[in-house]
């Protein structure tokens, strides 16, 4: 296992650092570096998942391969060897090995506002809703559906993408007024297949995913895809063998994490407490076993 990485410091120019990804410029491209940084109910923990960053980056970008006949995305090179990154930096400071399987070359591109919400099960925030509305982001639902039940067709519920704070849901007419009718459109479609083409592979691989997002941009106006695609961080997982209807399930993710935060009297107001090292080692064992499920690789 690799040492936790919360922050890089590279000698290059930084593009923009999330919660997550720090993102520097590399020429006309983007180096962009997935750590081991964790944010829970918007607020970024002082604690790390060891191996956190490879297993979202390298998954990511199996995803990505899977998907590229449905849409084009940014990826352009996975850095599994440093040195390929060698000419960008100073001789006195020759790339750092922890980007190896953390650290991914993309394209620029003109990032959508939006963030591309698909819902295949009735889980979280939507059934929350649901109990009180029958409702889903403002879509009418059928009565009588039970929590993690699998939805007569996958929904599409996109928000906003916020900076800081929460994302805000989206009527279609919200969407198509930020994007533009046409835009709104495709990206619903393409949503849609992409989630539907995943799961169809997922279940092969013995998981459920109930739900996702995803990010896109523009690339000389054509649509591609951005960010990261069916990680832990952005879906949820699922044990196609534990799965029954009428109850929460148990999810390959950071669900360790918010039941500790729960039961732990935090406020969810910054700063967010240190996490203990039952709960930090559970949490990098789901991480590890939603990437090696669903790729059929090892991550040494």
């Amino acid at each position: 296992m690799s040492s936790i990485v919360l922050n890089t410091d590279l000698p290059l120019r930084p593009f923009i650092r999330g919660k997550v990804r720090d993102t520097y410029e590399l020429g006309d491209d983007l180096l962009m570096v997935a750590t081991d940084r964790l944010s829970a109910f918007d607020v970024v923990l002082p604690t790390g998942i060891p191996d956190k960053g490879r297993v979202l980056n390298m998954l990511a970008a199996f995803w990505f391969t899977q998907t590229a006949s449905i849409v084009p995305n940014h990826v352009l090179e996975v850095i599994t060897d440093c040195a390929r990154l060698g000419h960008y930096f100073p001789a006195e400071q020759p790339p750092p090995t922890y980007l190896a399987e953390r650290a991914v070359v993309v394209k620029k591109a003109k990032r959508l506002p939006v963030e591309c919400v698909v819902r295949g099960y009735l889980a979280g925030s939507g059934w929350a809703e649901y109990r009180k509305s029958g409702t889903v982001c403002g879509l009418t639902l059928p009565t009588g559906l039970t929590e993690s039940q699998e939805l007569p067709e996958p929904i599409f519920t996109p928000t906003s993408k916020a900076d800081t704070g929460h994302d805000l849901p989206l009527t279609r007419q919200e969407l198509a007024d930020l994007v533009g009718t046409e835009m709104s459109h495709l990206l619903e479609e393409t949503s849609v297949t992409v989630y539907n083409f995943c799961r169809r592979y997922a279940l092969t691989r013995g998981f459920i995913i109930a739900d996702t997002k995803m990010e896109f941009g523009l690339d000389n106006d054509r649509l591609i895809m951005i960010d990261e695609l069916l990680t832990p961080d952005s879906s949820r997982f699922w044990d196609i063998e534990k799965y029954e209807a009428g109850r929460p399930q148990d999810s390959f993710d950071k669900q360790p994490v918010r039941d500790w935060l729960d039961s732990s009297g935090w406020n969810k107001e910054p700063p967010g407490p240190a996490l203990p090292p039952e709960v930090t080692a559970s949490t990098a064992l789901r991480y590890r076993q939603a990437y090696e499920r669903l790729t059929g690789k090892s991550l040494a």
